[in-house]
């Protein structure tokens, strides 16, 4: 199990499914309402509290979890703070099965706001995201009604980290599109924020590392 902090309010956590018999639970077990669930989230917590200082008392949380092609199930846990938090054990979990695609060679991300693009940054800056020279020709970032589009142009899909990028980016801002007509839009109507080597140059100026 990696337990991962993406923001101050929100962590995420992989394990990988052939650690799941070790806990006497399966992943059929984590669509019920049962004291496996109940107990495995319980034990996450505790060590998420432990590893990197995520503390879950008089908030609401918000649990996702999706599977990977990889053979691995990510759980992204919210929380909210000022809210009474809710008992696991009165709460169905819902699994969303998601497979990470690394087909594209081109891609167009949203993030809602610029502080969005800079905790992402943050995030790259202390990963093995840090340097993604190799994942794709150009990487730009547009401003575009009040919203920030990062786009990816001529991606190597055998990148070593793919899986991964695909996995953290997700946590940040929304897939769109790899459409060119998207990209032609963003050109005669957005702002250049940076016309390449955006992920690096946020890290460098906007990144709290």
């Amino acid at each position: 199990m990696k337990i991962e902090k993406l923001t101050d309010n929100k962590i995420r956590i992989i394990i990988d499914l052939e650690e799941l018999p070790e806990k006497d639970i399966n992943m059929h077990n984590l669509t019920e309402n049962n004291n496996k669930t109940y107990s495995l989230f319980q034990n996450i917590l505790k060590e998420a509290e432990k590893q990197v200082g995520f503390k879950v008392q008089n908030c609401k949380l918000f649990v996702e979890a999706c599977f990977t092609s990889e053979g691995y199930v990510i759980f992204t846990l919210t929380k909210y703070k000022n809210e009474p938090s809710k008992d696991y054990s009165q709460k169905k979990l819902k699994v969303k099965r998601r497979l990470i695609s690394n087909s594209f060679t081109n891609a167009i991300y949203k993030f809602n706001n610029f502080e969005e693009f800079c905790t992402f940054c943050t995030y790259c800056s202390n990963s093995k995201l840090a340097d993604l020279k190799c994942f794709a020709k150009t990487i730009s970032l547009y401003e575009y009604k009040n919203s920030y589009y990062l786009v990816f142009l001529n991606i190597d899909t055998n990148f070593k980290y793919s899986n991964l990028f695909y996995i953290t980016i997700s946590e940040f801002c929304n897939l769109v599109g790899d459409s060119m007509t998207l990209k032609s839009k963003l050109d005669e109507y957005g702002k250049v924020i940076f016309k390449t080597n955006a992920i690096k140059r946020g890290i460098k100026y906007f990144s709290n590392i």
